[in-house]
C-alpha cells in the first residue's frame, strides 16, 4: 500500500488521536518523522491537517528547534584559538556547530592546545587524512559555517584512510607523543601492530595447493585453485576471509593460537590485504596534498599585493588569512589559478 493508503488507515483506528510510530506496536499513538519544525504549535498542527488522512489528528509532542548565536569561526587558529585574542580558546555551539559529538571533538582538542600553550608547547592539530576531528576544524575554520555544521562522513575526501578499524594506528602514536596513551595502552598497541605484520608477512610465505582448499571453495561458491598459491593472494579473493581459511588450514590455525592473534587482529590484517590497493591510492593521493600544507603563509602576509589573485580570492584569504596553501585550496571562492599563482611566488 502507498503512504497515503496506510495514513488512512492509521486515521480510521482512531478519528480522535493519531500519532505515527514505527508500525508494530499495539498502540494508538505514532511518531512522525519527516516533518520537522520550529514554528509555534499552533501553526503546526494546522500544518499538519492539512495533510490527506491527518484531518483529525491531535498533537502529543509538536516539534522543536534551537536557536543560538555564535562566533563565526573563520576567526580561529586550527588549534582553536582565536586569532584576535591570545590564549582564548572556542569550542563547540560557540563555534556554529551542532551535535554532542562534534562539541566533545572540539572541547577535546581545545583543552589539549590551552594545556599545551600555558607549558609553551607546539599546539597539536590534527589533519584531513588523520581524523574526522582534523576534517571537522579544518571546515570551520577554512570555510565556516552558514548553517548548523555536523560532522557527516562524506566531509572527507580520505574516508578509506578514516575507517573505524585503524583509529588506534592513526591516533594513538599521537597520543602518547602529548602524554594521553598510558604506557600500558601503547605497549597493547604496539604489539598488536607487531603481530598484524607479523600474520601478514605469514601469509606472504605461505603456500597451499589447489587439494587444500578444494572443499573450501566449494562451500563458498568460488572457483578452485587451478595450481598453487600464497595464502596472501589467496585472500584476495571475494568471499575469503582468514577464518575461513584457518577452518581448512590446521598450519594457519596453529599459526593463529600459537601467536595469540585476536580477532581484532585478524580483521586488520585481512583489511589491509584485501583494500590495499585502494588504501595506498588514497595515500598517494593524501600525501600530495601534505605538500601544499608544508608550504607557510606568513600571518601577515598581503595577499592584495598579488595582483595574479582574483579579486574573490584576494578578498576570502584577507579574511581568514590561512596558515598554509593547502589550507588556502579549501576556502570556497579560492580557485586552482590562484593556488597555482600562491605556489609561484613562493617559488614551488
Amino acid at each position: 500500500p502507498s503512504i497515503e493508503d496506510k495514513l488512512r488507515t492509521f486515521a480510521d483506528k482512531d478519528q480522535h488521536q493519531l500519532f505515527l510510530e514505527p508500525e508494530g506496536r499495539s498502540t494508538n499513538e505514532y511518531y512522525l518523522n519527516g516533518f520537522s519544525s520550529s514554528l509555534p504549535w499552533e501553526i503546526q498542527l494546522e500544518a499538519l491537517h492539512k495533510i490527506r488522512g491527518f484531518e483529525d489528528l491531535h498533537i502529543y509532542r509538536p516539534g522543536y528547534a534551537i536557536e543560538y548565536d555564535y562566533f563565526p569561526p573563520t576567526q580561529l587558529h586550527h588549534s582553536l584559538e582565536t586569532k584576535l585574542v591570545s590564549a582564548l580558546y572556542f569550542a563547540g555551539q560557540v563555534n556554529g556547530t551542532t551535535g554532542y559529538e562534534e562539541a566533545a571533538a572540539q572541547g577535546l582538542m581545545a583543552g589539549i592546545n590551552a594545556h599545551r600553550m600555558l607549558k609553551g608547547e607546539e599546539a597539536v592539530v590534527l589533519q584531513r587524512d588523520e581524523a574526522y576531528i582534523g576534517v571537522l576544524i579544518d571546515d570551520l575554520v577554512t570555510k565556516g559555517v552558514d548553517e548548523p555544521y555536523r560532522m557527516f562522513t562524506s566531509r572527507a575526501e580520505y574516508r578509506i584512510l578514516l575507517r573505524q578499524d585503524n583509529a588506534d594506528i592513526r591516533l594513538t602514536p599521537i597520543g602518547y607523543k602529548i602524554g594521553l596513551i598510558t604506557q600500558k595502552r601503547y605497549d597493547y598497541f604496539v604489539k598488536k601492530n607487531t603481530l598484524v605484520e607479523s600474520l601478514i608477512s605469514f601469509l606472504r610465505r605461505e603456500s597451499v595447493t589447489p587439494a587444500d582448499l578444494q572443499d573450501y571453495f566449494k562451500s563458498i561458491d568460488s572457483t578452485p585453485l587451478t595450481q598453487g598459491r600464497k595464502l596472501y593472494d589467496v585472500l584476495l579473493r571475494n568471499k575469503v576471509t582468514l577464518q575461513g581459511l584457518a577452518e581448512h588450514l590446521p598450519g594457519l590455525q596453529d599459526y593463529l593460537t600459537e601467536k595469540q592473534c585476536s580477532d581484532e587482529v585478524i580483521e586488520e590484517a585481512e583489511i589491509k590485504i584485501k583494500y590495499h590497493g585502494y588504501i595506498e591510492r588514497e595515500r598517494h593521493i593524501a600525501d600530495k596534498m601534505v605538500r601544499l600544507e608544508n608550504i607557510s603563509i606568513r600571518p601577515d602576509f598581503d595577499f592584495n599585493s598579488l595582483h595574479g589573485l582574483s579579486i574573490e580570492a584576494r578578498q576570502k584569504l584577507t579574511r581568514i588569512k590561512p596558515s598554509t596553501i593547502g589550507q588556502a585550496s579549501r576556502i570556497p571562492g579560492v580557485s586552482p589559478a590562484d593556488i597555482n599563482v600562491l605556489l609561484v611566488y613562493f617559488g614551488r
